[in-house]
């Protein structure tokens, strides 16, 4: 298996009638989805998403993929190719529109409704070309088909890329479940017809792919689901993701079984259901689903509430309702169900909640302790399944972190794959198709960019580092009074501590400290104040952890006397 080199340098020019393949996010983690192919002079980009900020990222709302390696070539891109609507793989698309307004954006009916919903409020109005499976059309040197393929939510499509230098097949997110509850399964018949026709580089969904055996039916949660409706003595509420509806389905229907109505509860979780509703992908039972306002008249056992937050971000719902701050109180005799996954690096922040409601008196039901949730993505049978119909000639895994995209890789290598034919790639690594091999060459340039407010690309590492450090070592701002003439303390520095332990005698010790740095930079002639403030800063720091065995952020502020 090729791997990547820490060592590479920045690709050379594609050679005549090659095909360049670049992720730009999606590929050591799990998010930001973005795809860039290259053919004679044009690009074409699947997907464009975003990713979830990590604990380590304080104040960053969402990761964006890194626009730098294409920003000068904008005009040569033909469209923009989206396989389904979730997050990681539409939330990055109003940012680069920002940049280019008028490139086609493609997808599914439901995928594009999402979408335009999200654009319009940032206030952009896209060419949009809407798309279904079996559809073939030509953007530039691109010719593509779309595939069905079964995920967590609806109208999910893989692509098949043709251009001069070889095919390639993009699965996008997908599992094969074999009684969807829409019935629209994966296209394997179609997987087999490309793969006759010859895959020549094979991009496919790494997440599960750690995963042994098959990815469990959609079905096999009616039970749980019906149980809780059945016989939770009042109120259910019921977090999901606020696009899977294919789980919000099996929760209506379980609901009306069982006389209770359902409010939605959340912007997004309204504003998407809504359009599901409009467009048929979400059958809702006449009189089913009621205001909230509507609910208050009802008696408990008679209710059903479906909101955000099965990730435990702060501001969604079910965590605020954990902490009290949410119009839904939660009491003794409640039930509350995440029908939802633990997103890996969340799971503390799930289980806070989890133990905030269970201490209100709520009974938590989820996936640790019933049957109320099944992964989107497919496992490692499933993986084996399509290697073995599509016999692709390279294989690039995508859309996971390291130790899965080594695990689809050595899946592919055991039906067969020959070994130097499986990529193993990361964000900004360029893989070229040439000749019918596929080969790393280089890489771009492919950073996180932080997305804080309005800001975009404002927050860099090193801020974050900064806001690190004040979160977990505090700030002390030293001012210090300095004779001009001398480089002498006027009078005795000042010091503003925040979050680092002190009481007024605690900076008494320091005071030699300062006077001694400030009479060697005297000595040395050192009298521009930026780097007087620099030493003195060093000098605080040190003494700070010598003494306190803390690093807090020093702030030098030198004022002449």
């Amino acid at each position: 298996m090729s791997h990547p080199h820490p060592e590479l340098k920045a690709a050379p020019p594609l050679p005549d009638g090659g095909l360049r393949v670049i992720a730009l996010g999606g590929l050591g983690e799990i998010g930001r989805n973005m795809t860039v192919f290259e053919y004679a002079g044009k690009l074409l980009i699947v997907d464009c998403g975003v990713l979830f900020p990590e604990e380590t990222q304080p104040g960053v709302d969402v990761i964006l993929p890194d626009f730098t390696s294409i920003r000068d070539r904008l005009d040569d891109i033909v469209a923009v190719v989206l396989t389904h609507g979730h997050e990681d793989h539409i939330g990055g698309v109003p940012y680069l529109l920002r940049e280019r307004s008028d490139i086609p954006v493609v997808g599914s009916k439901l995928t594009l409704a999402f979408l335009e919903a999200k654009l319009k409020e940032h206030g952009i109005r896209p060419r949009t070309v809407r798309v279904r499976e079996s559809d073939r059309r030509g953007f530039g040197p691109f010719d593509l088909e779309f595939v069905a393929v079964n995920h967590s939510i609806p109208d999910s499509l893989a692509v098949a890329i043709r251009t001069g230098a070889g095919m390639v097949l993009h699965t996008g997110d997908f599992k094969m479940d074999q009684f969807p509850l829409d019935d629209r399964i994966t296209d394997l018949r179609a997987f087999a017809r490309l793969g006759e026709e010859g895959v020549d580089l094979f991009l496919t969904d790494s997440t599960n792919a750690e995963v042994p055996g098959f990815t469990t039916s959609e079905r096999e949660l009616n039970p749980a689901i019906e149980q809780v409706m059945r016989t939770a003595p009042r109120r259910v509420i019921v977090s999901s993701f606020a696009s899977h509806v294919h789980r919000i389905q099996q929760v209506l229907d379980a609901a009306h079984q069982h006389g209770r109505k359902v409010a939605f509860v959340g912007r997004s979780m309204v504003r998407n259901m809504g359009i599901a509703r409009d467009l048929g992908y979400l059958k809702v039972p006449s009189g089913l689903v009621v205001s909230p306002k509507e609910l208050e008249k009802l008696p408990d056992h008679k209710i059903a509430l479906v909101c955000t937050g099965s990730q435990g971000e702060p501001m969604a719902a079910l965590s605020r309702m954990a902490n009290r701050d949410h119009m839904i109180r939660i009491g003794k005799g409640d039930t509350v169900l995440l029908a939802s996954s633990l997103i890996p690096g969340n799971e503390n922040a799930i289980y806070r909640v989890i133990n905030g409601l269970t201490r209100w008196g709520a009974h938590v039901v989820h996936k640790g302790n019933a049957k109320v949730h099944v992964s989107g993505h497919a496992s490692a049978g499933e993986l084996v399944y399509c290697y073995n119909i599509v016999k692709p000639r390279n294989v690039m895994p995508v859309h996971g972190e390291w130790r899965h995209l080594r695990a689809n890789g050595d899946l592919a290598v055991r039906t067969g794959v020959d070994a130097d034919r499986v990529v193993i790639a990361e964000d900004g690594v360029v893989v070229d198709l040439v000749d019918g091999r596929a080969s790393i060459t280089g890489k771009v340039p492919a950073g996180n960019v932080y997305v804080d407010g309005m800001e975009v690309g404002g927050a860099t590492e090193a801020s974050l580092k900064d806001r690190l450090t004040l979160a977990e070592e505090g700030v002390v701002t030293v001012v210090a009074i300095v004779d001009a003439d001398t480089g002498a303390l006027a009078e005795a520095p000042d010091f503003l501590a925040r979050g680092f332990v002190h009481d007024d005698a605690t900076f008494e010790p320091v005071v030699p400290v300062i006077e001694k740095t400030l009479a060697t930079a005297a000595e040395e002639g050192v009298g521009d104040a930026r780097q007087l403030e620099q030493l003195l800063a060093r000098a605080v720091a040190n003494w700070a952890f010598r003494t306190h065995r803390r690093k807090p952020l020093i702030i030098p502020v030198i004022i002449d006397a």
